[in-house]
């Protein structure tokens, strides 16, 4: 008789499946937004020290939202690999799309982490985080040295982590198309290909 206050294995797969991607959705959704709709709305502010302070809080607060997503897209992988995505369990395509998957993931890791960093390094180079900006991805003239150069470095880890999160998200459409073209009746007479 099946225990039933122990979940399935298909049911705990299912389930981190689902926070990985709604960890993937917040990561790019909330990146995106960032570069395409808060950076360039901010030169409505006339300010240029208000606009730093404007940019700065509201990373601050979508922190915890970006890594939550990682901690999530990155567990959700892990377990993957360490279960039903192991290499012998895979096809050749299937291997190379996870080994693909693994370096994506490890990228958003690294990428994720400095921006982490150096965001709040950058905000910390004036109080309230008020580093004059000409727009989200610009420092103004009046900005420091060190400033104009943390976000400089903060644009190119931006865009790295946007792309990892873009490639991540091709891997795994291919991924899924691989599964769904493989037959039920072939996975079964051979698991392993």
């Amino acid at each position: 008789m099946p225990n039933v206050l122990q979940p399935s294995t298909d049911t705990v797969s299912s389930v981190g499946r689902a926070l990985s991607d709604l960890g993937l959705a917040s990561l790019l959704g909330g990146h995106l937004f960032g570069r395409m709709a808060l950076h360039p709305a901010v030169t409505a502010i006339s300010e240029p020290r208000e606009r730093g302070e404007v940019v700065n809080a509201a990373w601050r607060r979508y922190g915890a939202v970006n890594g939550a997503g990682l901690a999530a897209v990155t567990a959700g992988w892990i377990g993957a690999r360490a279960g039903e995505v192991r290499d012998r369990n895979l096809d050749s395509r299937e291997r190379r799309l996870a080994r693909a998957k693994d370096a994506l993931i490890a990228t958003l890791v690294v990428s994720g982490v400095a921006t982490a960093i150096e965001g709040m390094r950058f905000a910390r180079e004036e109080p309230d985080g008020a580093v004059p900006l000409e727009d989200g991805d610009h420092a103004a003239p009046a900005a420091s040295e060190s400033a104009r150069r943390r976000k400089q470095r903060l644009n190119v880890l931006g865009l790295t982590t946007i792309a990892a999160e873009i490639g991540i998200v091709s891997v795994n459409a291919a991924l899924s198309q691989v599964n769904f073209r493989h037959s039920p009746l072939r996975r079964r007479l051979n698991p392993f290909n």
